[in-house]
């Protein structure tokens, strides 16, 4: 069995930045433990495989540990696989997932993931939080995972958290941001419990990042940057229950996966 894959640098104009994804389209799901066990063979945050649904493709993620509900930078990835290795048509592809359809749109290089809005609610500010951190947030929210709010830019990038700490919390992942003098809000994304210490760009994140910034500014539309060593840049939108996240993406590998049938 040969199993194209692709491994995509989304979030980034050159290879080396934003986040590496890889995508492995299939005519049909292969069994769900043959899927992981390839994702942590690859041992990337995440790998997507995408199979032709009608003029859509449907999408599933798996971080080397586990299957997840959304990502955005592997659908990112995906997009960019469909429209320049797989000749898809048009300007838009949907991806049939768990957490509905998600379409995006290219404009030259420029990818736009249209994702569901995920507005976090405020929330008790766990113990373990200013364990890991070593510093007292101002403010904690939560929604698909835990949103942490410093008071400074300069404390999101300088914060080295105790990774083993924050794998106790319940949540998929803790994104910790604040505002900045560059970027609209700069943002950083831990998820031990799905085997990623950091993330170095989390579309998915912004679903989330996005509607609580807008609330706090009482705008819509944001220049934001993921401050991780990779680093990655986003422009992201509120449009009402949506978010609009768009970057570039460019292809770093291509090959295939040998298995024994």
């Amino acid at each position: 069995m040969r199993i194209p894959l692709y491994q995509v640098d989304a979030f980034a104009s050159r290879p080396f930045e934003g986040n590496p994804a890889a995508v492995c389209p299939l005519e049909s799901w292969l069994p769900d433990e043959l899927m992981q066990a390839i994702a942590a063979e690859n041992n990337l945050s995440e790998t997507a495989f995408i199979v032709p649904a009608g003029d859509a493709y449907a999408i599933r993620w798996f971080t080397p540990a586990a299957e997840v509900e959304l990502c955005g930078h592997a659908t990112l990835a995906s997009a960019f696989v469909v429209f320049n290795e797989l000749g898809h048509r048009g300007d838009t592809v949907v991806f049939d997932s768990r957490s509905g359809p998600l379409p995006v749109s290219r404009d030259g290089d420029q990818l736009t993931l249209d994702f569901p809005a995920q507005p976090p609610e405020s929330c008790p500010m766990p113990d373990d939080i200013e364990a890991a951190f070593g510093v007292r947030p101002v403010e904690c929210l939560r929604a698909a995972d835990l949103i942490v709010v410093f008071d400074s830019a300069e404390t999101v990038r300088g914060v080295d958290p105790d990774i083993r700490i924050l794998g106790r919390l319940p949540d998929r992942g803790i994104a910790i941001t604040a505002t900045d003098e560059e970027y609209d809000f700069v943002a950083r994304f831990f998820a031990p419990a799905v085997g990623i210490a950091e993330d170095p760009v989390t579309g998915s994140a912004y679903t989330q990042l996005v509607p609580y910034w807008s609330t706090r500014m009482n705008r819509t539309r944001f220049r934001a940057k993921q401050v991780s060593r990779r680093g990655g840049e986003l422009t992201c939108e509120l449009a009402g229950d949506r978010v609009l996240i768009t970057g570039a993406a460019v292809k770093y590998l291509e090959g295939c996966v040998h298995l024994e049938t």
